[in-house]
């Protein structure tokens, strides 16, 4: 399956029923991390809870249960730092509110980073030299 770069949240939740309608409440974190603002109206996709089995799937483990870093590896990305962590590293927050960490990095740079480390949330970005700068 194909996610849209545009994704803003993914997290579970229950459809139930009220009055005339069904509702899917949006967990207080989408606010309060400032992906999601409430009074919009946003496009709302429903995916199945249920695993489809593969044949190759066999033996290895099971998919986690929350959303995949939106970051892998290798990967170069822009980002702005928009604050500094207690260690002294550039903070910069890309796709749902996810932590990529810039050693060397300050407040207001805009900077082009190669994600060295991807944890589940945070990853650890290495300043590139863009030469088109």
């Amino acid at each position: 399956m194909e996610i849209s770069d545009k994704l803003l949240c993914l997290f579970n939740a229950e459809v139930r029923a009220e009055d005339d309608s069904y509702v899917v409440e949006i967990p207080r974190r989408e606010v309060e991390t400032g992906t999601v603002d409430p009074g919009e109206v946003y496009r709302v996709a429903l995916i199945s809870r249920a695993v489809e089995s593969d044949e190759s799937s066999e033996g290895r483990s099971a998919p986690t249960d929350g959303p995949q870093p939106p970051v892998e590896v290798g990967e170069l990305r822009y980002v702005e730092i928009e604050d500094i962590g207690k260690q002294g590293d550039g903070i910069a927050r890309v796709e749902r509110g996810y932590v990529i960490i810039v050693p060397g990095a300050d407040v207001g740079e805009q900077v082009k980073v190669e994600i060295t480390e991807v944890k589940s949330n945070f990853a650890v970005g290495e300043t590139v030299d863009d030469g088109d700068a």
